[in-house]
């Protein structure tokens, strides 16, 4: 019995580890010269595959409800929640750290709670403490990308000299035009990412059927990528495929994270609920930290991991001024963020897409 009680909490380290791994193999490639455009084709190729035999065998009947409209919506929403958001974010990953990435996916449900915010999804009562919490988590969260953007401070050694995915390429060191750059495309991936995720809670109200609705964006964001990986790679030498950490990546982002996380995710959030799944994301983190340095020799500086703390901080904020808020109000009357939450919950910044439980993370990644 004490066994089963466990469950939920060694699962949620369990997907804070995969993503971990997706942070640091996704920044390897890249590292090797993978372009991140055709990665994105290849990952997104990988998770249709996986995919849709799926929704073949347990929606076919089913397939007859995607109206044209419907469809031309969810081409719409893949290209900004899969296309455009993934691909800005990879671009983002190739110019900063597999750090920076993992501490601003803490960001994604207060930038959710803003756009649930101005889309009056969600209402902020600013003399109760929850409002204030949610605005607090507001000001930490734009703290901390600003202190990863323009505060590097004192750097500490990698923990490894001699590193599993070494690039003989890769530099230590960026110029520091290039980290902000990086930094603030993140942010854009993030705010792409958690607009689709409102967009998506909004869809699947009215039309609730997450299994087609997931795999019919996921095939359309593969052809949307390779429309982009064409033109923005045009020397089709460079798409071939060898047995190193390119295609380690591919496998694992399109098959590992889609398949095996996501399936996790939903169970862990059914289980426990959203709150609690996203109570353990800084866990990934601090994983990464110590991975990207173990594995790729990247060298942490203070400023990313003080940004991330605040990222945390923000995180935490507003997941207790939301806890705060439903408890004190009547299920009837609790706002739509709930089911963004949920949403965001079984969709990692940057992933492909979930399996029928899940509601859209994620996607990561």
């Amino acid at each position: 019995m004490e066994m089963e009680a466990k469950k939920p909490y060694v699962i949620a380290v369990i997907i804070q580890l995969i993503y971990t791994g997706m942070f640091v193999v996704s920044k390897a490639a890249f590292d090797h010269g993978m372009n991140t455009f055709v990665f994105i084709f290849y990952r997104q190729a990988a998770a249709s595959l996986l995919l849709l035999p799926v929704a073949v065998v347990l929606e076919r009947k089913n397939v007859r409800s995607l109206s044209p409209g419907l469809l031309l919506k969810l081409f719409f929403y893949a290209l900004i929640g899969s296309t455009f958001s993934l691909n800005l974010y990879n671009v983002s990953l190739k110019f900063t750290s597999a750090t920076v990435a993992s501490a601003t996916t803490n960001s994604m449900p207060v930038v959710t709670f803003c756009f649930a915010l101005l889309l009056r999804m969600e209402v902020v009562k600013l003399r109760s403490s929850s409002g204030i919490a949610k605005l607090t988590g507001v000001a930490f969260c734009l703290a901390g990308v600003l202190v990863i953007a323009f505060y590097a401070g004192p750097a500490l050694s990698p923990v490894n000299h001699h590193r599993a995915f070494a690039a003989a390429h890769a530099t230590a060191s960026r110029r520091r035009v290039t980290w902000i750059k990086g930094t603030f495309l993140m942010v854009f991936a993030n705010m792409a990412w958690s607009l689709w995720i409102v967009l998506q809670a909004g869809l699947l109200q009215k039309y609730p059927n997450k299994m087609l609705v997931t795999v019919t964006q996921c095939v359309f964001s593969t052809i949307q990528s390779f429309v982009v990986a064409v033109v923005a790679e045009r020397d089709f030498s460079k798409w071939k495929l060898g047995l190193d950490v390119s295609l380690l990546a591919i496998v694992y982002t399109g098959f590992v994270v889609t398949g095996v996380s996501y399936y996790l995710q939903a169970w862990c959030v059914q289980m426990k609920g959203p709150v609690f799944f996203a109570a353990w994301t800084p866990l990934c983190f601090v994983f990464t930290i110590f991975c990207s340095s173990f594995f790729l020799g990247e060298i942490v500086h203070i400023g990313s991991i003080v940004g991330g703390i605040l990222l945390v901080g923000g995180l935490y904020s507003v997941l207790w001024g939301k806890g705060k808020e439903t408890k004190i109000t009547p299920c009837s009357e609790v706002n739509t963020l709930d089911s963004v939450q949920d949403e965001w919950n079984h969709k990692k910044p940057h992933e492909a897409h979930a399996e029928a439980t899940s509601t859209a993370v994620i996607d990561q990644v």
